[in-house]
């Protein structure tokens, strides 16, 4: 039996467009000749034209949100408790079991930008695909914001998941979802059009508080989903051991046997 992996994970990367401005990542990137002078430091008497070729090391300084990139949103992101209460996990208490597990995909792809997923969505989805969720899936929404990455309407672009449109997951025991979009709700560009109108604050954000019902995480800034099938792959997604965080970044894959 051959093993094939599928990179669900994007780049981290200067100047492209993943994030609002502001919040994007900042790689400063030193190569072999710019760094001998650091090596020269540690050892008296060794000049750079010592070193084999002259070169040093490549190293990279690197500014981070732990947000940016493909990463794993801990129960902590979306509020200080979860489960009715509880003190809301970070990501270094997220169960390591959660984050590899049967994965599933559904395909909202053709859903309008700020569309808010509803269970007769998910139903509609699970039942054309022909699977029945069970404890411990890690459900992946493949939107429209998939292939609209990099550019610059990525933030404003796909479905997101609705408050109980993430309860329907995670009362079937569902504790990992994840999304190729910015963020696991609708994008704020078109909450904010619907909060005008409406002044109910409890649209905003209300994929992500439903943790505050039932503790989960979820993935954000995946890719490559809609190269995977609905179901018949195990996702791995191992976050990041960031001391009290509210998310950590992770390699997600799709693992096949075959």
């Amino acid at each position: 039996m051959a093993r094939r992996f599928v990179d669900l994970s994007i780049y981290l990367e200067n100047d492209v467009l993943s994030d609002p401005p502001g919040f994007g990542p900042r790689i400063d990137y030193i190569n072999h000749q710019q760094s001998p002078e650091d090596i020269v430091k540690f050892f008296p008497g060794l000049k750079q034209e010592d070193l084999p070729d002259a070169e040093g090391w490549a190293v990279e300084n690197v500014t981070l949100n732990t947000h940016n990139g493909t990463h794993l949103d801990a129960p902590y992101h979306f509020h200080s408790t979860m489960n009715q209460g509880e003190r809301a996990w970070t990501i270094d208490e997220v169960p390591l079991d959660w984050c590899f597990s049967d994965g599933v995909k559904l395909d909202f792809t053709k859903l309008p930008d700020g569309y808010v997923v509803q269970p007769e969505d998910v139903e509609a989805e699970l039942k054309r695909i022909g699977y029945t969720l069970k404890e411990k899936d890690i459900v992946l929404v493949n939107t429209a914001a998939g292939k609209a990455y990099g550019q610059p309407n990525y933030v404003a672009t796909g479905a997101g998941m609705g408050y109980h449109a993430t309860i329907y997951l995670l009362e079937r025991g569902v504790r990992v979802t994840g999304t190729d979009a910015w963020s696991w709700d609708a994008p704020f560009v078109h909450t904010a059009k619907k909060f005008a109108e409406t002044q109910d604050a409890g649209l905003i954000w209300e994929g992500h508080k439903a943790g505050r019902h039932i503790g989960y995480c979820h993935l954000e800034k995946l890719h490559n989903l809609e190269v995977l099938p609905p179901f018949g792959f195990t996702v791995s997604c191992f976050p990041h051991k960031i001391r009290g965080a509210s998310a950590g970044w992770t390699r997600a894959v799709a693992i096949f046997e075959e």
